[in-house]
């Protein structure tokens, strides 16, 4: 049986910073707040949102709402988007994507003040990933796979780690990270041949392909960690991961639950991001 890789562990030492850190910058007469951008009620932004702005007020930190119809002009989006780089006091931004087709989605996230952008979705915070040049932020949910490693003592130093997945929301970021922590790192995708033999040789799986139940007991061996990425709803309507939990934590070392790990840390980590660009902001 795995040993289960609980969120709320780690966000039991994430939040107990940031609160330290919130006071220190409301100690300056600060307050760190959230900038919201959302259009439209996608049923998945609603949640998520629910949950960032209760992560926030539990640690401090305020949430400002820019809520814009689903047909938003690309003008009109861009020019909120404008008014919020230029207010001192929003700190940092959360942009709900995907957009709507009719708009410019790379124009949007090119428009945003890279000190702003907690979330990692610019080229520049993408720079400081990839180069490991200390700009921007990392993107929330990459870093909570980081985060969750760090927190069980999961060493990945000389390690082999595949990741499943290439995007740039976490696939080819937490490579990355990976690779800055020295483990040698393979990234599988859609025309991977004979994935589940490249999977099984991991010592670290991060499952992030957005596929419910892809990785079964075929691509794990004994002594894995597996991190579960995935927010996918199965067949029976249930909240489930990018692994087939039931055939995998038998096998593996550790494995992330769905829900209750990434996503609960990615919140906190979100939540910090926000406290820290306000504590650069103010060279706190």
């Amino acid at each position: 049986m795995a040993r289960q890789l609980l969120g709320k562990e780690v966000t039991a030492v994430l939040n107990t910073k940031i609160k330290e850190n919130v006071a220190l910058v409301k100690a300056k007469g600060i307050s760190p707040t959230l900038g919201i951008v959302r259009l439209g009620e996608k049923k998945n932004d609603l949640s998520y949102e629910r949950g960032a702005i209760k992560c926030c007020e539990a640690l401090g930190v305020a949430c400002e709402k820019y809520l814009l119809p689903v047909d938003v002009t690309q003008e009109k989006l861009l020019k909120v988007i404008h008014q919020i780089n230029h207010n001192d006091k929003i700190h940092g931004v959360l942009i709900f994507r995907p957009l709507p087709k009719h708009l410019d989605e790379a124009a949007v996230i090119h428009a945003l003040a890279l000190e702003k952008d907690v979330d990692g979705i610019t080229n520049g915070s993408l720079v400081g990933v990839f180069t490991g040049i200390k700009q921007g932020f990392a993107p929330c949910t990459s870093q909570a796979c980081m985060e969750i490693l760090d927190h069980y003592g999961i060493h990945c130093m000389g390690k082999k780690a595949v990741v499943v997945g290439r995007s740039l929301v976490v696939g080819k970021p937490v490579a990355m990270m990976l690779l800055e922590k020295n483990a040698t790192v393979t990234i599988c995708h859609t025309r991977t041949e004979h994935m589940p033999s490249v999977v099984k040789e991991a010592d670290i799986v991060i499952a992030a392909v957005g596929r419910a139940g892809l990785i079964d007991d075929r691509y794990v061996s004994p002594g894995q960690t597996v991190i579960d990425v995935g927010i996918n709803v199965n067949q029976k309507g249930k909240l489930c991961g990018d692994v087939a939990y039931e055939k995998v934590h038998s096998v593996v070392e550790a494995i992330t639950p769905v829900p209750g790990a990434v996503g609960i840390v990615t919140t906190s980590v979100l939540v910090s991001h926000v406290v820290e660009a306000a504590m650069r902001q103010y060279s706190i």
